[in-house]
C-alpha cells in the first residue's frame, strides 16, 4: 500500500474530543488538541455551541488566547448558535436560541470568531450575514428550515458555506428543495458534510461528491466522546453516550455530533464514494482552510496518508508524533 505526504488536516467543527468540550478550561484544551494532533489535525476551529452567554463568552476568551498562540492547534473560533431554528435544533437547548434582531452577543465581535453558523430564515438573520461578511467572518447556514429563496437571498447577502448538510435542516423534496437542494446548485457555497459513516449514508455521500465535489469540506463535528472511550460524557449542559457502534446519541436518541475525528472522515469519504485521496485530501486540508480565511498550513505540519485514506504518521513544528493509526 502506498502512502503520500499531506498538509496537516484542518477541521472547521469540533465541539470536543477526549472527553472534554471545547468551553472547557485549560486542561481541558490541552487534552482535546494532544488528541486531535497525534491524528493529523494541526488545525481547528473550537466549536462552541449554544450555551449561556456567559459561558460562551469566558470560552471565547480563553479560545482567542489559543488562536493567537502559534504553537497551538486552535485556529480560530466556530460559533454555532444561538441563532438557530427552534423546529431544526437537533441537541441545543431550544430554550437558549434567540433571533439577531433581538441583539448579537459582544462576543461575536472577537476577532477569533472565524465561523458563524445560523438560520437564515430568523428576524435580523440576513443583516447580521451581511455584517459579518463585512467583517471578514463566514457565514455558514445551518439548523434551518429555510426555503431555496431564502437561501439565495442568504448567499446573495454573503453567506458562503452550509453547516453539515442534511443534517438538522429541512429535508430535500423535489418540489421544495430547501438549503440542502438549494446548496448543492449554488457553486458559491462550500458543503460542509459529517461522512462519519452515521450522520449521512453512504449512496447520499456520493450523491454530493457527484454534485459539488470541488466544494465538499469534511467536518468531523466532533464530541466530546470522539477519541474517547464507550460511555457517558457532558455536553453543552446534558450528558451524551459514546455506543460500542460508534455513535453519539442524548438521552432521547438524537445523534449529537460525532464520535470521529477528521482523519476517520477522510477515510469513510474515500472508501463510501470513491473519491480519488487527492479529492479527499483537498477536502480536509486546503479547502476548509480557504472557506475560513486561513493562511496555508505551515510546512513543518504534514501527515502521512495511505491511499485508503487512513493517516499513519503526523508531524507537527517539524517533528515526527506516534503513528496515529495502523
Amino acid at each position: 500500500m502506498t502512502t503520500l505526504l499531506a498538509p496537516g488536516l484542518c477541521d472547521l467543527q469540533v465541539n470536543g474530543a477526549a472527553g472534554h468540550e471545547v468551553t472547557g478550561d485549560d486542561a481541558a484544551l490541552d487534552a482535546i488538541e494532544a488528541a486531535l494532533t497525534a491524528r493529523g489535525v494541526t488545525r481547528f476551529l473550537a466549536t462552541v455551541t449554544t450555551v449561556a452567554d456567559e459561558r460562551a463568552a469566558a470560552a471565547v476568551e480563553r479560545l482567542a488566547r489559543r488562536a493567537r498562540d502559534p504553537r497551538s492547534a486552535v485556529a480560530g473560533i466556530h460559533l454555532e448558535g444561538p441563532f438557530l431554528s427552534p423546529d431544526h435544533a437537533g441537541v441545543h437547548p431550544v430554550d437558549l436560541l434567540r433571533v439577531p434582531a433581538d441583539g448579537v452577543p459582544e462576543h461575536y465581535a472577537d476577532p477569533a470568531v472565524r465561523l458563524v453558523t445560523l438560520a437564515p430564515e430568523l428576524p435580523g438573520a440576513l443583516d447580521l450575514i451581511e455584517s459579518l461578511h463585512a467583517r471578514g467572518v463566514t457565514v455558514s447556514l445551518g439548523h434551518t428550515g429555510a426555503d431555496a429563496d431564502t437561501i439565495h437571498l442568504a448567499v446573495d447577502r454573503g453567506a458562503r458555506m452550509v453547516t453539515h448538510a442534511f443534517n438538522a435542516m429541512a429535508p430535500l423534496h423535489h418540489r421544495a428543495p430547501g438549503p440542502v437542494g438549494a446548496a448543492l446548485v449554488d457553486d458559491r457555497l462550500a458543503i460542509g458534510v459529517i461522512a462519519d459513516g452515521r450522520h449521512v449514508d453512504a449512496r447520499v455521500l456520493e450523491l454530493v461528491r457527484r454534485a459539488a465535489g470541488d466544494r465538499v469540506v469534511l467536518v468531523s463535528d466532533a464530541s466530546p466522546a470522539a477519541g474517547a472511550p464507550p460511555g457517558a460524557y457532558g455536553f453543552a449542559g446534558g450528558e451524551v453516550t459514546l455506543d460500542a457502534d460508534g455513535s453519539v446519541r442524548d438521552a432521547g436518541g438524537r445523534l449529537a455530533g460525532s464520535g470521529a475525528l477528521l482523519d476517520d472522515v477522510l477515510a469513510t469519504w474515500v472508501a463510501a464514494t470513491g473519491a480519488s485521496l487527492d479529492e479527499a485530501i483537498a477536502a480536509a486540508t486546503v479547502r476548509p482552510a480557504e472557506v475560513v480565511g486561513l493562511a496555508r498550513s505551515e510546512p513543518d505540519d504534514l501527515v502521512e496518508i495511505r491511499d485508503d485514506g487512513r493517516v499513519v504518521r503526523v508531524m507537527r513544528g517539524g517533528r515526527w508524533l506516534d503513528v496515529a493509526h495502523s
